[in-house]
């Protein structure tokens, strides 16, 4: 990967000591968003034990318990099987993953950035947990409906850097579009659940959790156009918009268990990664000022 290979996540490429390795298997874990996913927060479940609800329009999705317990988690996963999961959205038994796991944006991953994770999250305490059964709406539940899905709209592949770009921007768009699956949230979606690709990054008003999530292009009307790459890197860091308010919801969850532990040059370059896509005019706040639906941002 040239250059974005060059500047690793919080880990020098010419180490393989464990320490590294555990190090950066941190990083990734942080900036990847896996312990606001997998964790059941709001019932005082353990870290990475599952069972953290995903509320979406297709029902309630579940996490998984990704401990290393060999009953419950995955303890008894080789690294080829849970690479292949983030790679190929495929289980320990080659069954199709829901794509509420943003395997779509995993699949661009690094390996060296997929084996230190893998590292870090085996290193960490098994609980013994069972799995919650997803509560979905009859036509989401069928293996058969996934396969069908990732046929329409699926693409695995690495990340590819753009020579044309500079590194600053390619380590942005890397962490932007992989690592911290950005447009998972706010990208909208068509009936099926498919990204709308001319729509990338416009908001959506159905986002995770029935929530609101905001238009992060550069409209100047309906996004963030008015903000500078610094006032993007600070709100990334703590949560401050430029107009003096916090973020809240999900998006907080995210600047609280994630974003604030990454380091400001990648936040900066996440930031001049977002501010450089086409500005799309797209409102996404719902009408009425007592709505209990705010922005992620609010």
């Amino acid at each position: 990967m040239g250059l974005l290979v060059a500047a690793p996540l919080a880990y020098s490429a010419g180490s393989k000591t464990p320490d590294n390795i555990l190090t950066r298997g941190e990083y990734v874990y942080r900036a990847a968003g896996c312990l606001s996913c997998h964790t059941d927060d709001k019932h005082g479940g353990s870290a990475l034990a599952g069972r953290r609800a995903l509320i979406t329009p297709f029902g309630t999705f579940y996490s998984p318990n990704i401990t290393p317990d060999p009953e419950t988690g995955i303890g008894r996963w080789s690294e080829h099987e849970f690479t292949r999961a983030l790679r190929a959205g495929l289980g320990r038994n080659l069954e199709p993953l829901y794509p509420a796991f943003p395997y779509t944006s995993y699949t661009q991953m690094t390996d060296a950035d997929l084996h230190a994770l893998w590292i870090y999250l085996q290193s960490r305490p098994a609980v013994k947990q069972a799995n919650k059964t997803h509560d979905l709406k009859w036509f989401a539940s069928a293996r058969a409906t996934i396969r069908l899905w990732k046929a329409l709209y699926f693409i695995p592949g690495a990340y590819k850097p753009n020579p044309q770009k500079s590194a600053s921007w390619n380590r942005g768009a890397y962490l932007v579009e992989a690592i911290t699956h950005c447009s998972e949230c706010h990208t909208p979606r068509n009936a099926l659940g498919g990204a709308s690709t001319n729509m990338r990054y416009a908001g959506t008003r159905t986002g995770p959790e029935n929530s609101v999530v905001p238009n992060i292009t550069r409209d100047k009307k309906t996004g963030i156009g008015k903000w500078s790459v610094g006032d993007l890197t600070t709100y990334l860091e703590n949560g401050m918009t430029p107009g003096g308010d916090f973020a809240g919801g999900v998006m907080a969850e995210a600047i609280d268990n994630s974003l604030r532990y990454l380091r400001r040059e990648d936040l900066a370059d996440i930031a001049e990664y977002i501010q450089s896509l086409p500005a799309i005019e797209h409102a996404v706040r719902k009408a009425g000022k007592n709505t209990a639906q705010k922005e992620a941002w609010e």
